[in-house]
């Protein structure tokens, strides 16, 4: 059975926003090292939970982190919404591509369409 090294894990503080991602090493035991890539989406953003899609996704010799990372981020402040596109490898969840959306994803929308559109 093969299990998997990495989980991408939501940032959340109160009252119940999602200001981040984490990539966490689940093959390590020590605590203070799971901790492999952040991804803060800033002072008056929140988002959803990430999604992750593989670079490559019928090549089984691929590794289990080469790919992307997607989200919805909404910035409070300027009332702006973007789908975010991040690398999944990248040691700071850098995005490489964002799409400025024409209005506000609804909170609790997100899973749910992720999972349609990976189908």
């Amino acid at each position: 059975m093969r299990y998997c090294k990495y989980a991408y894990v939501g940032i959340v503080v109160e009252p119940m926003r999602l200001v981040g991602v984490v990539k966490i090493d689940l093959s390590t035991r020590d605590s203070a090292s799971r901790a492999v890539a952040i991804r803060l989406f800033g002072q008056s953003c929140s988002g959803s939970e990430p999604f992750f899609v593989p670079r490559e996704p019928d090549n089984p010799d691929a590794e289990e982190d080469d790919g992307y990372l997607i989200a919805y981020i909404h910035d409070e402040n300027t009332q702006e919404s973007n789908f975010i596109v991040m690398d999944a490898k990248s040691p700071t969840l850098e995005i490489v591509a964002a799409v400025k959306l024409p209005g506000r994803v609804p909170t609790g929308f997100h899973g749910l369409f992720s999972m349609y559109v990976s189908e």
